[in-house]
């Protein structure tokens, strides 16, 4: 799919997310966040694909989408499909090819350190320490197929799964599945 497509994609998902949680539940406003958080995404990548920044635009959908997905996975909305941006096909101009050179190794750097800073937040006992350990893989999982893209040359698709990796990670830390024993500056809390 492509950069639009993708965005299409995504603020289609948006505007059907629906919260299931009870209003002016603790809960209830974490759910706020996240689609607070997914929607000035969703603002920030059409923003920058309008204006001629396809590489921010990618990174800013592939983040915000994760943020949904990983709210969608904490129950916070009716289930929906998950969008993972193993499909994207972001087409990026040679003229770019340095701006997505850096993004993309910056974010690598960026995801890693994350993944090295944050621990389960919950008691082993609580199902929300489970949780995490399933956001974490999660990210995980993310980073390393972002790092077999790099490998293999695929420079939009190695950002887009960073990107998406670390939102799992910032929204499990606004959930409270994390805590941060680091480089607080790595986290939008």
């Amino acid at each position: 799919m492509s950069l639009l497509e993708y965005g299409a994609l995504f603020s289609e998902a948006l505007s059907g997310t629906r919260t299931v949680v009870p209003e002016g539940t603790l809960l209830s406003r974490l759910a706020g966040e996240v689609v607070e958080m997914a929607g000035a995404y969703l603002s920030d990548g059409t923003t920058f694909l309008r204006t001629g920044d396809p590489v921010n635009a990618l990174a800013a959908f592939a983040y915000g989408l994760g943020w949904l997905d990983a709210g969608g996975s904490l129950g916070l909305f009716e289930p929906s499909p998950a969008h993972p941006p193993a499909g994207v096909e972001a087409c990026i101009p040679d003229s770019q090819s340095a701006h997505l050179h850096e993004k993309t190794h910056r974010y690598r750097r960026m995801l890693n350190d994350a993944l090295l800073v944050v621990e389960a937040g919950p008691d082993e006992a609580s199902p929300l320490h489970a949780g995490a350990e399933a956001f974490r893989s999660a990210a995980e999982s993310w980073y390393t197929e972002g790092v077999e893209r790099l490998e293999a040359g695929d420079l939009p698709g190695a950002l887009a799964r960073f990107s998406y990796g670390y939102a799992w990670l910032d929204a499990g830390i606004r959930a409270g599945l994390f805590r941060i024993t680091g480089e607080r500056g790595l986290f939008t809390v």
